[in-house]
């Protein structure tokens, strides 16, 4: 890991639970421009735990507490999503930065709450759309940006898998819980077409936009079938571009994300590999102007370290935003339910008709 610096973002982390323990942690812990100055959760055992073995300054069961803390300025909500809007607005409301684990929010109009909340604190608020931050997307987006040319067509499949559980538990941490953790009043897996939505869709949704811009419109059509869920969505983009996007929980195979982008000027193919093995996408980029193909190797695959040395730089340094800010966020969000509403009207929704909750 690189050294850290003189000047670190101290951060506090909301929550102990799941997400915490596996990529925030110690992604404040390794950052090269932050520290982890506070950690807050309301079950004590959980809490203890997490600060006997991360170490932070500050340990706090009152979120208001931490908030009040004159030395901490940022904060990473870690919490589960129903609880995601409020805690981004209590800490704006204190003066402190934000980086919000994705989704932003579960309802367009909750998401854009937050508009007078930013404005009035004048702090940044990032959404934790983490595959910005992988060196292989970010070559493509490169691409794109420059030499691609005008984009004709992108495909981009997004397909957890049933050994999924297998793979990842031999790679992360084991998870404590606490029987004290602070619950939605809802069970979010009571809705599994929801859930999946926004636990994964959220990521599909936020990578097609990453590389093709804005979504105009969606035709989506989603199959329940042999315990599985697959929404495959005809996209429309603002600029013009064709788009397909396929959601599958959980394939009979190897985990299975990518995409292929058909452009002016070359070609892109990109194989994503489920985040906790911590390894950037194979991303084969074609250039039409020599006949040859680049792909990244050897790049640093610590998306949420990467990820929060980002929201630091900007934060410290002023430097612009790269990864989702607040309007990425909310189209995502908006992106969902209309994908949402599509696929129960089985007809083509324009993003801009559509309102409400997921």
């Amino acid at each position: 890991m690189p050294p850290k610096e003189s000047r670190l973002l101290r951060v506090g982390v909301l929550g102990c639970g799941p997400i915490a323990q596996a990529a925030h942690f110690e992604a404040c812990t390794k950052a090269r421009n932050a520290e982890l100055y506070a950690i807050c959760d309301v079950a004590d055992d959980l809490r203890d735990r997490m600060a006997a073995t991360h170490a932070p300054t500050c340990s706090y069961n009152d979120y208001d507490k931490m908030l009040a803390d004159p030395q901490l300025e940022a904060v990473i909500i870690a919490t589960s999503d129903a609880f995601h809007v409020a805690a981004a607005v209590r800490a704006l409301q204190a003066g402190k930065h934000v980086l919000c684990e994705k989704p932003l929010a579960t309802s367009i109009e909750e998401a854009e709450s937050l508009r007078a909340a930013v404005n009035a604190s004048g702090c940044t608020l990032q959404v934790g759309h983490m595959k910005r931050y992988d060196a292989g997307l970010q070559a493509a987006k490169t691409f794109i940006d420059g030499p691609m040319g005008q984009m004709v067509a992108l495909k981009a499949w997004y397909c957890d898998n049933t050994h999924r559980y297998a793979m990842t538990d031999a790679v992360q941490p084991l998870m404590v819980t606490s029987k004290h953790a602070r619950k939605p009043s809802e069970n979010p897996k009571a809705d599994l077409d929801r859930y999946y939505m926004l636990a994964h869709g959220s990521h599909l949704v936020d990578t097609a936009r990453y590389f093709a811009g804005e979504i105009k419109a969606v035709d989506a059509r989603l199959l329940n079938r042999a315990g599985i869920r697959c929404w495959f969505v005809d996209v429309e983009f603002a600029n013009g571009t064709l788009g397909h996007l396929d959601l599958t929980v959980a394939v009979r195979m190897d985990w299975h994300e990518g995409f292929q982008i058909y452009g002016e000027q070359g070609s892109i193919i990109g194989k994503t590999y489920n985040p906790w093995y911590y390894k950037s996408s194979e991303v084969d980029i074609f250039h039409e102007s020599d006949g040859s193909t680049h792909r990244v190797l050897g790049a640093d695959g610590h998306f949420y370290r990467r990820q929060l040395e980002g929201f630091a730089e900007t934060v410290l340094n002023g430097a612009p935003q790269t990864g989702a800010d607040l309007e990425d966020g909310i189209a995502s969000v908006r992106a969902m339910v209309a994908i949402a509403q599509s696929a129960r009207s089985r007809l083509p929704v324009t993003l801009s008709d559509v309102a409400g909750p997921l």
